[in-house]
């Protein structure tokens, strides 16, 4: 059997899923230093955590692309 023709979409969607969740991470990451006064080092923690969460979503996602 052939498989569907990969479409931009796709591609589209998994990068905005990446920036997203890198983005999410980073505002949880924010917010929490915020409270402990390390918004900053906790805010780039988050964005880091977040890179590798949105790999792994990606990646199981798009996993046949």
């Amino acid at each position: 059997m052939t498989e569907a023709p990969r479409r931009r979409a796709d591609a589209a969607t998994a990068g905005m899923a990446l920036i997203g969740v890198m983005l999410a991470g980073a505002a949880v990451g924010f917010g929490l230093g915020s409270l402990v006064n390390l918004a900053v080092p906790l805010g780039l923690l988050g964005l880091f955590v977040g890179l590798g969460a949105g790999l792994a979503l990606v990646y199981v996602r798009f996993r046949r692309l």
